[in-house]
């Protein structure tokens, strides 16, 4: 382990707790509709509070870019981080100053405190020393609990751990944990499934990738764009032809790499994009000139499930199809659940992430059956492209 976790925190009784969580959730008409973020750092909370600590809840909601937007307070968020935790959250109208100051000081031992919005403070993106000072003084110890932030070198996501002894919360481990499982030390052989609309969208992505694994599947529309680089008529399916020399060489360099590029080899075809559209599966050099690809046909499901099978490693980032209208989720859907069956078996580390990729596997109801389902989104991207994650790396470097 290269950083410290809750396990090294001892005799915290009545310290003041800086925790750094993630309630960017979103909300219609005052009301959160997808709590599966304050869940997820509802164990770091409990087990802080049950401690004894004075737990202080530093987060951001939307953005408000410097200034505070009624509608963008995490007072908002309160109720429904109350209802996950099943005890009272104290509120303070602001993260800094008095108001922050005297409700912290009012606290009790194990009490629970949301401070609002740090980016209401121009101070929390730019990362400001002076507003970082401000933020520390409210804290004895700082607690990053907030993986999907911490691709940004904020005040509250890295400036901290520069003012006081900085330790992962348990959602932040368990991430790096399954992270370091996937890519940084994985059992091989490692596939990896990338989907989605563009290749312009994980151009760094690929190049990373076709590094680190043994295979890469490439589904969603940006498979066109391979295919149409080999010089296949995809029809009028999604492609971005101007990329077709970024494919090549990034097919080239998996080619050096000894890393198995996996196209589909037949698909499912549809003259309009809309549920339940008349469809056929063709293969892919037969692709008509009036229909689109929406969605991987069954040799390419085979083929895809024979890699998982062999693999000791899975990550996933992006959709094999247009999920989320049937009948073009079929792929999706079956490659999920083949994914979930060889992690049951304890055959397969499988760990997803990314907006899509989430939403595609609750909709195959296989979420709960992953190894590490990552909620971060760009937080995941950015580790899977290879990139520096300062609120991360700055952890490690407190160790």
């Amino acid at each position: 382990m290269t950083f410290k976790t809750l396990d090294d925190l001892t005799d915290i009784a009545g310290k003041r707790v800086l925790v750094r969580v993630d309630l960017n959730v979103p909300v219609k008409d005052g009301v959160v509709t997808d709590a599966t973020r304050i869940e997820r750092v509802a164990p770091t909370i409990h087990e802080l509070s049950e401690k004894g600590a004075k737990v202080i809840l530093l987060a951001h909601f939307g953005r408000p870019k410097g200034e505070p937007v009624a509608d963008m307070s995490l007072k908002t968020i309160a109720p429904a981080v109350e209802d996950i935790l099943d005890q009272r959250v104290h509120f303070a109208a602001d993260c800094v100053g008095d108001k922050a100051a005297n409700a912290i000081a009012e606290m009790n031992d194990g009490d629970v405190l949301l401070l609002e919005n740090t980016r209401f403070h121009k101070g929390e993106e730019k990362n400001e020393p002076d507003f970082v000072k401000a933020l520390a003084a409210n804290g004895d110890i700082y607690v990053n609990d907030a993986f999907s932030a911490a691709h940004r070198a904020h005040a509250s996501t890295e400036g901290l751990a520069h003012h006081l002894p900085a330790y992962a919360g348990r959602t932040m481990q368990a991430e790096l944990e399954a992270l370091e499982k996937g890519l940084g030390q994985p059992k091989r052989p490692v596939v990896a499934i990338v989907g989605g609309a563009k290749v312009s969208t994980k151009i760094d992505l690929l190049q990373n990738l076709v590094k680190k694994v043994d295979a890469l599947v490439i589904g969603g529309g940006m498979a066109n764009t391979f295919i149409a680089a080999k010089g296949v008529n995809v029809g009028k399916s999604l492609c971005e032809h101007d990329l077709a020399d970024t494919a090549k060489a990034i097919i080239a360099a998996a080619a050096d790499a000894g890393c198995a590029i996996v196209l589909p080899e037949d698909g499912v075809v549809a003259r309009e994009f809309k549920a339940g559209a008349d469809n056929e599966v063709v293969d892919v050099d037969a692709i008509p000139a009036d229909a689109m690809m929406l969605d991987v046909g069954p040799k390419s499901i085979a083929a895809v499930n024979d890699w998982i099978s062999k693999a000791e490693t899975l990550v996933w980032n992006g959709p094999l199809g247009a999920f989320e209208i049937a009948p073009f989720d079929k792929a999706t859907v079956a490659v999920a659940k083949h994914a979930a069956a060889c992690t049951r078996q304890g055959s397969l580390v499988s760990v997803a992430g990314g907006g899509d990729t989430v939403a595609a596997l609750n909709h195959a109801e296989v979420t709960d059956d992953f190894s590490y389902v990552s909620t971060a989104g760009g937080a995941f991207l950015e580790w899977m492209e290879g990139k520096p994650l300062p609120g991360v790396d700055i952890l490690k470097q407190q160790n």
